[in-house]
């Protein structure tokens, strides 16, 4: 981070809340549809959703072209900035060096509060080179980081004590937690948390009993389709409003293994396309888009909430 912003400004930073990862809405021309995606952003907010995510796996940032992100980017600044929001970038990379250049574009492109930087994929370093990568990174990043630790996509699981010893670092404000299920890591890392450091669920369907365990919210897909009602979960958890959690918890996450059912965001945006709230339900290649099948499941679940 930039020399004049210390622990307290990165632990100051406060993730709690839903966030929502947004699509990228594409036209019939398979163009970037940027309306759409303005008033999709718009309508995350209205339901309540502490903040977005920019250029996400959701976002299919992968798949879409510079120009496209900085689209993108610059809708989602937008809507953050009318609405007061926090805007939590998408960036990163396998290697260190690409890393800090992903982030350095951010300080050109001001409106990100905060950058969601993946645990090197593919490379496979140690925990200690790991360490180093965020050490790196959080020096000379513009805004906080947000560590995403998702084995199942990168490659590198991450023990209790390396996210500890990651979230311990000047600059970086929390983690995205998404190890594919609730392991003894996730309890002992939730279990003994560094200062000013906090955890966002990143698998949807363990949002509930991450909430229970002490992380302060979430960045989740199917959190597109029902704002209100994650935010309400959210809402529960933090009064300690067990009997109106525990029932909640249990029907989106039967709602969000369905918008699952297919690799993300397909089915996500099925369902979106079928509300009338993008103008296609397409993705891009290698993605295809869902059946009609896992678009009807989400639908039936949606109506038991």
């Amino acid at each position: 981070m930039n020399q004049d912003t210390d622990r307290r400004s990165a632990g100051g930073l406060s993730l709690h809340g839903i966030h929502v990862p947004l699509v990228t809405p594409f036209d019939r021309s398979g163009e970037v549809a940027a309306e759409a995606l303005e008033a999709l952003a718009h309508g995350m907010l209205d339901g309540g959703a502490a903040g977005l995510v920019a250029l996400g796996t959701t976002a299919e940032a992968a798949l879409l072209d510079a120009a496209e992100r900085d689209l993108v980017t610059d809708v989602c600044a937008r809507v953050c900035g009318e609405r007061g929001a926090l805007l939590t970038v998408g960036a990163g990379a396998s290697g260190t060096r690409a890393a800090e250049e992903s982030l350095a574009r951010l300080a050109r492109r001001p409106g990100a509060g905060a950058a969601l930087v993946t645990v090197p994929a593919f490379v496979r370093p140690s925990a200690a080179g790991v360490l180093a990568h965020f050490a790196r990174l959080a020096e000379v990043s513009p805004v906080p980081l947000i560590v995403y630790h998702v084995p199942y996509r990168t490659g590198q699981p991450l023990d209790a004590a390396a996210l500890r010893a990651v979230g311990s670092l000047p600059g970086v404000a929390g983690v995205k937690y998404a190890g594919g299920g609730i392991d003894q890591e996730a309890v002992a890392l939730l279990g003994d948390l560094p200062d000013g450091f906090e955890v966002l669920a990143g698998d949807d369907a363990y949002l509930s009993p991450l909430l229970a365990m002490g992380a302060v919210g979430g960045v989740l897909a199917s959190a597109h389709l029902a704002t209100a009602r994650f935010a309400e979960l959210a809402e529960a958890w933090r009064a300690g409003d067990v009997e109106r959690a525990r029932p909640l918890g249990h029907a989106l996450a039967r709602m969000s293994a369905a918008a699952f059912a297919e690799p993300n965001p397909a089915v996500v945006k099925g369902v979106l396309h079928a509300q009338g709230r993008i103008p296609t339900a397409g993705v891009r290649l290698p993605l295809l888009p869902a059946s009609a099948g896992s678009v009807a499941a989400v639908a039936e679940r949606l109506a038991e909430l």
